[in-house]
C-alpha cells in the first residue's frame, strides 16, 4: 500500500511517500481502505517532533480517515465488509496511522457511517469533535445564548461556528482577513470581524449590543487573550483551548482583577481530557455523524490533495491560508 512515513522529524520534506505491506487484520480487527484522510495540526506537530503525544518513530502520521471495510477478522461479528466507516486515531493506543491507503484496527474502533454518507466530509470530523466538546463538555452545564469564536476561519473555528449556529446560539466570529470574515459568515456566523481592522473592538462591541457574549472560545492565547475578556458579559465564561501565540501572562491577572465585579470564569480545555473516556468520545462522534447525515453541519473542504503531495498540504496548512479543512486523497 502507499503510505506516508516519517523516520525523523523536521520540515515537510521528512514526509516520505513510500510503499509498505498492506496490513492483514487479526482475528478481532477489520481492514479499512481509505477514501479520504483529514489533515490536522497534530500531524504537523508530530512531523516537527513537538507533539506531546508523539508516536514512536518510524511512524505513519494521521489522526483520521473515512473509508470502507474491505476485510474482517474471523472473530468479528459487529461489522461487515462494504460498510462505510470513520476511523479516529483518538480511539487508538498511538495517535497516528491514518496517512495510508489502508489501516487495520480493532473492530471496536470504527464509527459506522449511514448509507450515502459523504466520505470526504466525514474525514473532517476531528475538528468537529473538538468543537463539540468545547460547546457541550468544556461548558459543564453552563447555559449561554451567545458565543464569540476567535480564529473562526480555520478547521476547528469554522466547525464551532456551524455547531453553535445549529444549536440556535448567536455567533460572533473573529478572523484575521476580510476573506476569512466572508467565509465565517458563509458558515453561519451572525457577525464576522477582521481583528486587523482599526475599529475591530468597536465592531465586536456593536455586534454584542454592548452587553458582551456569554461564552468565548479561543485557541490563540498570548498577550491578546486578556483583551478578549472585554467582550465577555457578566458571569461569562472564557475557554482557552490552544496557545498559538503563547500562553497568557500577567496581563490576564490584571484583566481579571479589573473585572472582578463581573464574576467571569475561565477554563483551559484539551481533547486529551477524554483519552480514557470512550463514552464521552462516542457521545460526541455519534452526535456529529447524525448532524452530518441530516445536513445540519456541512464541512468546508478547502482542497483535496493527493496523498503523494502531503508536503504541499502541510505547507498550505501552516500558511494560515486554509479556509476550513484539507483532505488527502489516496
Amino acid at each position: 500500500m502507499k503510505t506516508i512515513r516519517i523516520t525523523r522529524t523536521g520540515g515537510p520534506e521528512v514526509l516520505d511517500y513510500t510503499e509498505l505491506p498492506t496490513p492483514v487484520p487479526g482475528p478481532t480487527q477489520v481492514l479499512v481502505r481509505a477514501h479520504a484522510i483529514g489533515v490536522n495540526m497534530p500531524e504537523v506537530l508530530v512531523r516537527k517532533g513537538t507533539y506531546s503525544w508523539m508516536p514512536p518513530l518510524p511512524a505513519i502520521p494521521g489522526i483520521e480517515m473515512s473509508g470502507t471495510i474491505v476485510a474482517v477478522g474471523n472473530e468479528v461479528t459487529s461489522l461487515r465488509t462494504g460498510q462505510k466507516v470513520y476511523v479516529s486515531a483518538r480511539e487508538l493506543a498511538v495517535r497516528a496511522g491514518c496517512y495510508a491507503e489502508y489501516i487495520a484496527v480493532d473492530a471496536s474502533v470504527p464509527y459506522v457511517l449511514p448509507e450515502g454518507a459523504d466520505l470526504d466530509a466525514a474525514a473532517t470530523l476531528a475538528n468537529y469533535q473538538v468543537a463539540w466538546h468545547l460547546l457541550y463538555s468544556a461548558t459543564r452545564g453552563f447555559t449561554y445564548d451567545s458565543v464569540l469564536i476567535t480564529a473562526a476561519g480555520g478547521g476547528i473555528g469554522s466547525a464551532a461556528v456551524q455547531l453553535a449556529r445549529a444549536a440556535g446560539k448567536r455567533v460572533i466570529a473573529t478572523v484575521r482577513s476580510a476573506e476569512k470574515a466572508a467565509f465565517a459568515l458563509s458558515q453561519g456566523a451572525d457577525a464576522a470581524i477582521n481583528t486587523r481592522d482599526a475599529d475591530a473592538n468597536a465592531r465586536i462591541a456593536a455586534a454584542t449590543k454592548g452587553f458582551g457574549v456569554d461564552l468565548l472560545l479561543d485557541p490563540v492565547g498570548g498577550t491578546g487573550f486578556a483583551a478578549l475578556f472585554d467582550h465577555l458579559a457578566p458571569l461569562g465564561l472564557a475557554v482557552l483551548y490552544g496557545s498559538l501565540d503563547g500562553w497568557p501572562g500577567s496581563e490576564l491577572t490584571a484583566k481579571i482583577r479589573e473585572r472582578q465585579g463581573d464574576s467571569l470564569g475561565m477554563r483551559m480545555f484539551s481533547m486529551h481530557t477524554f483519552d480514557h473516556d470512550r463514552a464521552a468520545r462516542a457521545r460526541a462522534t455519534d452526535a456529529l455523524i447524525d448532524l452530518l447525515a441530516r445536513g445540519a453541519i456541512r464541512p468546508a473542504i478547502h482542497d483535496r490533495i493527493p496523498l503523494a503531495e502531503v508536503a504541499r498540504a502541510h505547507t498550505l496548512l501552516e500558511s494560515g491560508k486554509v479556509f476550513g479543512k484539507l483532505v488527502l486523497k489516496p
